[in-house]
């Protein structure tokens, strides 16, 4: 049975291609296109068959991606999400997923990152490409047996990093140093094999570290 995807976008040339694009993908049908939240809206009411996921984009007008994503996730749980944008900053990617987004991939990635995300979102609901030397499912397999140790200090750190806080205003509602922050910051990068403030956020998420 294949995959049945939907894609938001506003951008009409890139739609069309991205349609065609995953279209062309092993097992995946593409059998809903928007240009924005509203759209949608108007279209997913009226199918009998709805999509398995959705390609969201960041940046539309009338209806936003984070405010397209949370309509979806409230109203089609069972519908997956995944975020696309040309937009590399870390506060639009935690908008995107605390809105229900299972992961956030750049507009200009491989198509063959594009087609193991939707793979691995559609059998999963979870892909990260920053998780080094490890599959998701072996992560998912062993979450229990290989438990990360956090301390109450790095565990209070990596929730409040879940907000648009900066690291100093983090620092400073901690009641530390900033120096000491980033030392937090090292130790968790290092237990939960991430590379970036937003894989961070993820992987805990991901492991009940913290809740959003």
């Amino acid at each position: 049975m294949s995959i049945k995807v939907g894609i938001v976008d506003d951008h009409q040339l890139f739609r069309k291609s991205l349609r065609l694009l995953v279209s062309n993908f092993t097992d995946v049908e593409v059998n809903l296109d928007a240009q924005d939240g509203l759209d949608l809206q108007g279209k997913i009411k009226a199918m009998t068959e709805l999509p398995d996921l959705m390609l969201i984009d960041v940046e539309m007008p009338n209806m936003n991606g984070p405010e397209t994503a949370k309509w979806l996730h409230v109203n089609y749980p069972a519908v997956k999400l995944i975020a696309l944008s040309m937009n590399e900053n870390e506060e639009i990617v935690l908008r995107m997923i605390k809105a229900g987004c299972c992961t956030y991939l750049l507009k200009d990635s491989e198509p063959n990152e594009l087609e193991r995300a939707i793979q691995s979102v559609h059998k999963h609901g979870y892909y990260n490409s920053e998780i080094s030397n490890s599959t998701l499912g072996q992560l998912l397999l062993h979450r229990n047996s290989d438990a990360v140790q956090i301390s109450e200090k790095e565990k209070q750190f990596v929730q409040l990093a879940t907000s648009d806080q900066t690291y100093k205003q983090i620092a400073d509602i901690m009641k530390v140093s900033e120096r000491t922050v980033d030392g937090y910051r090292g130790s968790l990068f290092s237990k939960l094999q991430v590379q970036s403030r937003t894989g961070m956020v993820l992987e805990a998420i991901r492991r009940g570290l913290v809740k959003i």
